[in-house]
């Protein structure tokens, strides 16, 4: 028993969604180009061959080709041959759209710039479902993908994040968050609302949330499992300008250490610390 249609579909390379936890999130349309396409390709070819024997959708003979980061190379011309002989490729990653931190953009790339088609079947989005069930604002949003590892690396990646007038979505290892979250506290201070949604539209779905210091401090010796998408509120001005914190600062430190000088004016301001630290040190210079 199958929900799919076996129909005729033109030439050219069909982008395909597919479910990010739960196998019935795919569309119909999607099911069909499965049931349809000359050549399917996939990031994972087990994995579809399990989504398509779930939904009943025979191989019947039909090729199958491995496309992913570390063969793309070799596969993109055994797929641009296909096109060029005039047969429909489906292509679909591993879960959720290619493309979206998943493997794609050359292929995508080289089929237009060779002259084929390049159609999509829209569904299922770890970025979309994370935003939907956030609570946070979704009128504009910045995916920013996966994190440096480094930490110097990170923080310099999150910087360049700070003045981003939107939410910002970022996918994340369970092995990582915590340092992650103690990065997001360190760069962008300890207030900001954010998001951790784990295991998205599957049975141990979780979502936390709360502000940075919240979560940091809910998940301390929490070791979390599965997928893992963090969300973090966009930028909200402190409406403390360089001036109003320079003069915070020469008061907390004329009282006091630089240390607690920082961390007084951080606590009031709510900027991040590594700002607030940068100007002390600053003033400090300026000092002496």
């Amino acid at each position: 028993m199958t929900a799919a249609n076996r129909v005729k579909l033109a030439s050219g390379l069909y982008f395909l969604a597919t479910p990010i936890g739960t196998a019935r999130d795919i569309t119909l349309r999607a099911l069909d180009i499965l049931a349809s396409a000359d050549v399917l390709a996939a990031e994972d070819t087990r994995t579809l061959r399990r989504l398509m024997d779930i939904h009943g959708i025979a191989l019947e003979g039909r090729p199958m080709v491995a496309y992913h980061d570390h063969n793309g190379a070799v596969a993109r011309p055994r797929l641009l041959a296909a096109l060029a002989e005039g047969k429909s490729v489906a292509y679909a990653s591993e879960a959720g759209t290619p493309l979206v931190a998943d493997p794609g953009y050359q292929l995508g790339r080289a089929v237009t710039e060779a002259g084929f088609m390049v159609t999509s079947a829209p569904g299922p989005s770890a970025v979309l479902a994370a935003l939907s069930v956030s609570g946070l604002a979704t009128d504009a949003f910045f995916f920013a993908g996966f994190a440096p590892t480094a930490k110097g690396q990170r923080q310099s990646f999150l910087r360049s994040l700070a003045e981003v007038p939107g939410t910002l979505v970022f996918y994340e290892s369970p092995k990582r968050v915590h340092k992650m979250l103690d990065d997001l506290v360190e760069v962008y201070g300890q207030t900001r609302d954010a998001v951790i949604a784990r295991e998205l539209t599957k049975k141990f779905e979780e979502v936390r949330r709360g502000t940075l210091a919240d979560l940091v401090e809910e998940l301390h010796g929490v070791t979390l499992k599965g997928e893992v998408v963090v969300l973090v509120a966009r930028g909200e001005s402190s409406g403390f300008d360089e001036d109003d914190t320079d003069i915070l600062l020469k008061e907390a430190m004329a009282a006091g250490s630089l240390k607690d000088a920082v961390a007084q004016v951080v606590a009031t301001t709510g900027q991040p610390r590594r700002q607030v630290y940068q100007a002390a040190l600053r003033l400090e210079k300026e000092g002496k």
